[in-house]
């Protein structure tokens, strides 16, 4: 394992914007194909104006905008300290005022989408509420798991900010007893157990983007500073 200085004297350009090419091409790909996928049929319903495929283009430039400001403050903060160098101690305390709302909004987006929609998944209303309802408590476990045992410090990146972090042991408690990625594996999951819930084909697509480009970002961006951090 190697300290965060040490990563800083030896790091390169070619470092800091590894796999960047490839995540702005998936970004463009699965955007179109979501694009592709969003229903508006004739007199949609609105809500507070807009349709449900309106919400759900919102929701995913807003996914958009999260993950591309993640992966520059990650690869900035990593490689040239960046955030520290600017705000000092506070560092993590403006970077958890930046990632948090637009983390936050991702759920409110599906939810908007998925009350003003009307365009059905299925017939079977039954199953996609039993289904969602599992999704959602799945997600929930996750989340918990997530706050008591992981903890949000180390969560938003803490990694990229502390030696402390980045020495921690890795977390087998909660959810992550049964997979070493509980936040993007189980807790995405609950965008899938609203969109069930509400029935929603739109809400689902948003849901399907959110979960397909989470994981870009962690082959494109976690995964190169992973390997950089624990060699």
């Amino acid at each position: 394992m190697k300290t965060l200085e040490e990563i800083r004297a030896n790091s390169t350009w070619n470092q800091i914007i590894e796999g960047q090419a490839q995540h702005i091409g998936f970004a463009i790909l699965m955007a179109a194909g979501a694009w592709a996928l969003l229903q508006t049929p004739e007199n949609a319903p609105k809500l507070l104006g807009l349709t449900a495929s309106g919400w759900a283009w919102i929701g995913i430039q807003l996914a958009l905008i999260h993950q591309i400001i993640v992966a520059l403050v990650f690869r900035l903060q990593l490689h040239k300290n960046l955030m520290t160098r600017v705000f000092g101690a506070r560092d993590m305390t403006v970077w958890a005022s930046v990632f948090m709302p637009l983390l936050i909004v991702r759920p409110i987006a599906v939810i908007l989408t998925g009350w003003a929609d009307n365009e059905p998944i299925t017939d079977y209303r039954t199953l996609e509420v039993i289904v969602g309802l599992a999704l959602f408590l799945l997600a929930g476990w996750g989340i918990h798991s997530t706050l008591v045992h992981f903890k949000l410090p180390r969560a938003i990146g803490g990694d990229h900010f502390r030696d402390e972090y980045l020495t921690m042991p890795m977390v087998n408690e909660g959810i992550f007893k049964f997979t070493p990625n509980g936040m993007y594996g189980v807790v995405f999951l609950g965008l899938w157990g609203i969109a069930l819930l509400f029935g929603s084909w739109n809400a689902l697509v948003l849901a399907l983007f959110q979960h397909s480009y989470i994981w870009v970002h962690m082959y494109c961006t976690e995964a190169p500073d992973l390997r950089r951090m624990h060699p």
